[in-house]
């Protein structure tokens, strides 16, 4: 039997099928690789009783003939989702060993479909961070390493934890949240595939707020066809959540190996940015001849707001935080450190709970919602958001089905090597993902190359609203043309 750990999501499933192998067999292996990797950081909590014990139930169903969309398929959850009675951190100490009564709306879905829990992976405190550096529970190291170096290389962020945990083979799938690119930047720094749907497409309820208009969940997997088989069980209607889209959830799996003859995909000029690298430039002409070759019509499009979305993003998320943060405060849940007062407990509480990171953003969040200049910043950031999204509405009303970007401006960097002594080195990162969030759009990073030093570059699409299915078949071409990475394994 070859290594349960190698197999994709859709060939587990099919081993599953044809009982070659149990859930619990699947588990069990998964289960084993973790503990072998826990120099990677990836996991903050594992479950493996709770995982056994699901496996078990979906062997039974297995063996009644009974079926689910990841019936007996091992998962690994990032921990920002409700996980009921399983403790949810956000990676943060304020939340301390808080356990909710509750689940969230997505993984009750995966649950529902018959998916097992491995545990809970690691991410940036609150989702603040591109580079999986300001968890509480330490960095996540990147399985990739340059060639000929043993430096630890960030996953990126903030859904770091779940990038290298499907890199590394310690799930077959995994959440993430993506706010400003924290599941395309991740991705495409382990070389594997990661959709941000459209804003709306899956339910908010249960996951840690970060910004609340541009937050939205998505999947992890080692390929295209893994990630179109996660989504179909994470998207769907919720009356819990107001801002989830009524809409039918179609089979993102039948788009996989759809062709692409035909299809007109939007090359934006305002993408070229100044000292962007020669091998991301080649990268991103690479993947314009294999969609061309593959009967797409390539075409240059025009975004001329492009250069306003990366400030006008840190004026918007940090504001929403910081509204959104308001509620950990030491009295109803999470940690306590008291004071003479109320108001000194807070204050106590805050200081102590919160990392660096996640206080720079609070108070940037409370300044520009602050009398006085709420106007210059909050209203005027809004005003470009709306025009970031006219942007893409012509663009798509020329015909044009998808855009194509980098996903990246650098392969994964050394961990502490960037943000240290200016921060928006590190927000320069988002680059070419924030736009996406601020026009609720669907976005997909796919591994398309590597560079000079052997790491892992990704691609972007960009889709209409609601138009995944498109993304799916293009990012499909990609993955068949430049085929899988895998990191050599040197942990363990």
């Amino acid at each position: 039997m070859t290594d349960l750990t190698l197999l994709t999501l859709a060939e587990a499933k099919e081993g599953l099928a044809a009982k070659s192998f149990t859930s619990l067999e699947l588990t069990d292996a998964h289960l084993a690789a973790i503990e072998k990797a826990r120099v990677l950081n990836a996991y903050v909590l594992e479950t493996p009783d709770q995982a056994r014990a699901m496996a078990k139930e979906a062997d039974a169903k297995l063996a009644k003939g009974e079926n689910g969309n990841l019936l007996g398929i091992p998962l690994g959850i990032k921990d920002l989702f409700a996980t009921k009675d399983v403790r949810l951190t956000a990676c943060s100490k304020i939340l301390d060993d808080f356990k909710p009564p509750y689940e969230s709306t997505v993984t009750s879905q995966l649950w529902r479909d018959g998916a097992v829990m491995l545990g809970k992976l690691n991410n940036d405190e609150f989702a603040m961070g591109s580079s999986n550096e300001t968890s509480a529970f330490g960095s996540v190291v990147n399985p990739w390493r340059r060639e000929g170096s043993d430096a630890a290389l960030v996953p990126g962020g903030s859904s770091g934890g779940s990038a290298a945990a499907v890199a590394a083979n310690l799930c077959l799938g995994a959440t993430g949240t993506d706010t400003g690119g924290s599941i395309r930047q991740p991705a495409a720094f382990t070389g594997i595939a990661g959709i941000k749907p459209t804003y709306g497409r899956c339910s908010r309820w249960g996951i840690v707020a970060f910004a609340s208009s541009l937050d939205q969940a998505g999947p992890f997997a080692r390929t295209v066809r893994d990630t179109a088989v996660l989504l179909r069980s994470m998207a769907g209607h919720d009356p819990k959540d107001t801002t989830s889209v009524n809409r039918e959830v179609p089979d993102y799996e039948a788009a996989v190996g759809k062709s692409v003859k035909g299809m007109k995909i939007g090359i934006p000029k305002e993408y070229r940015i100044d000292g962007m690298s020669a091998e991301i430039e080649k990268l991103w002409t690479q993947g314009a001849e294999w969609l061309r070759a593959a009967g797409a019509e390539l075409v240059e499009v025009s975004l001329p707001h492009t250069k306003y979305a990366l400030p006008a993003y840190y004026v918007v998320a940090p504001a929403e935080a910081s509204s959104n943060l308001a509620r950990y405060d030491g009295v109803r849940y999470g940690a306590r450190v008291n004071g003479k007062n109320i108001t000194e407990m807070y204050e106590n509480t805050r200081a102590a709970g919160f990392g660096p990171e996640v206080r720079r953003r609070i108070m940037i969040g409370t300044y520009v919602l602050s009398a006085g200049y709420y106007d210059a910043y909050y209203l005027r950031a809004q005003k470009v958001r709306t025009l970031i999204k006219k942007d893409f509405e012509e663009v798509f009303a020329k015909g044009v089905n998808a855009i194509l970007t980098p996903a990246t401006p650098s392969a994964a960097f050394g961990i502490g090597e960037k943000g240290k002594a200016d921060p928006v080195e590190m927000y320069l990162n988002d680059i070419f993902t924030v736009t996406v969030n601020m026009a609720g759009l669907p976005g997909i990073a796919v591994p398309a190359g590597r560079d000079s030093q052997g790491l892992p570059l990704g691609l972007q699409l960009i889709g209409r609203p609601f138009d995944e299915e498109t993304l799916f078949s293009l990012g499909d071409v990609v993955e068949q043309a430049a085929g899988r990475f895998t990191p050599k394994q040197w942990w363990g």
